[in-house]
């Protein structure tokens, strides 16, 4: 739990969220502070990416439904959730297929965001994306495409970097390279909310973990301190 207001930046009350008819999240309360690793996890189709889209305005939700820093965000234009503050790393990457490396990691700053990252220092982090920034982003390999993913969310200067299946398809020494970089991403206060399939990482990696299950949260507590007996009835619904 974030520890005071001045410290929470996101908090969603009864967080519900649709397809059409077809409704995906059932009452989701979630809270992430300033600073914090939080892990969303969950087996297929238990909301996790609907989760982050609606964070991201990418699916659309009553304004109370969502709170960052105390103001409502639910509703609003992804463009505009950008610039308040929070970027996506999206499930599947979606790079820019026309554009070269550099040109997707500058994309990053169109909200007009300033802050500590920039090319110089996402090269430093990723040295690989500064050798191949001249080629196309589909010339990349599925590992150095999720960098650049994350290079292009980073370089928007977040106070919350929400990550969407990070380690999807990648070998497990590509998954421990980018995993690696999370501390330096949170050393200044940047907080991380990091939808996972691994367990075992996921609980490693936060402070906080969150389970989902059918649209709704089946557990919820610091990370260290749940077992596997309780994330696996959580997880299946046992």
């Amino acid at each position: 739990m974030a520890s005071g207001n001045k410290d929470l930046l996101l908090q969603t009350r009864d967080l519900q969220a649709f397809y059409g008819d077809a409704q995906a999240l059932f009452g989701i309360d979630l809270e992430v502070g300033k600073g914090e690793a939080v892990a969303i996890i969950g087996a297929n189709g238990a909301g996790k990416s609907t989760l982050l889209k609606a964070l991201s305005g990418l699916v659309r939700v009553p304004p109370d439904q969502i709170h960052w820093r105390g103001l409502p965000l639910g509703g609003r234009a992804p463009s505009e959730i950008v610039r308040m503050g929070l970027a996506l790393v999206p499930e599947g990457r979606r790079l820019f297929p026309s554009l070269s490396v550099q040109e997707n990691l500058l994309m990053g700053q169109e909200s007009g965001r300033t802050g500590p990252w920039n090319l110089e220092r996402l090269f430093k982090m990723f040295p690989i994306l500064q050798e191949k920034r001249n080629q196309p982003s589909t010339s990349l390999s599925g590992g150095q495409q999720q960098m650049v993913a994350i290079g292009r969310a980073l370089m928007s200067n977040p106070e919350l970097l929400l990550c969407d299946e990070l380690s999807l398809g990648l070998a497990p020494i590509v998954v421990r390279e980018i995993y690696n970089a999370l501390p330096e991403i949170t050393s200044e206060g940047m907080a991380v909310v990091l939808v996972e399939q691994d367990v075992s990482l996921a609980q490693r990696m936060t402070q906080r973990l969150y389970c989902l299950q059918e649209g709704r949260v089946s557990l919820q507590g610091n990370s260290s301190d749940l077992t596997r007996e309780q994330i696996r009835q959580a997880y299946f619904g046992l």
